[in-house]
């Protein structure tokens, strides 16, 4: 069981984090995908930090919305902010960057793979998460991840885009109450 009363880490500071681990897998070839929404606004505010070594490199991205492939899509149903996927490049062969938020259950790369493998056949793909929040239920894991918390079941970490353009992280518990 973890402590109700967590210290979240600085998510900006974790963003830059992320920029450094991600400069060696630039490449030729290389994609980077965001899942929505927290992915993509990761991916984003990386294109901007990685833009010397993206510019380089010739690095393409494209944005996935799995909610019609995720396996609980009769439970969750639809989210008022569904937006259609965009792979404006060719997947097939691609060395793909995944970009996702916080890592929980696996269900959602999952669900990303499997929309990725409708555009084409990657050359690999390497999942990276701001953050994993422990709760791993299927055989699937970030390569890269900034931050690993531990939180119960109850606990939900969210990453939220600030009105600024910043990310936060936020945890709520199922009773509702937020922690900033």
């Amino acid at each position: 069981m973890t402590s109700t009363n967590i210290k979240l880490p600085n998510a900006e500071d974790l963003l830059k984090t992320l920029a450094q681990q991600l400069k060696p897998l630039l490449q030729n070839n290389t994609a980077l995908v965001g899942i929505q929404s927290g992915g993509v606004w990761l991916m984003q505010r990386l294109l901007v930090l990685l833009a010397k070594e993206i510019a380089e490199n010739a690095v393409e991205h494209g944005i996935l919305d799995v909610s019609f492939y995720r396996d609980d899509y009769e439970q969750r149903g639809l989210k008022a902010e569904n937006r259609p996927s965009q792979i404006p490049f060719e997947v097939e062969n691609k060395h793909i960057i995944l970009i996702d938020d916080v890592f929980y259950t696996g269900r959602t790369t999952r669900a990303a793979m499997n929309e990725l493998f409708d555009y084409g056949r990657p050359a690999s793909i390497t999942l990276v998460a701001l953050v994993n929040r422990g709760g791993r239920e299927l055989p699937i894991a970030p390569q890269i991840t900034t931050a690993d918390i531990a939180l119960d079941a109850t606990q939900n970490l969210q990453l939220i885009q600030n009105t600024d353009g910043t990310l936060s992280l936020t945890l709520q518990s199922s009773s509702g109450k937020s922690q900033a």
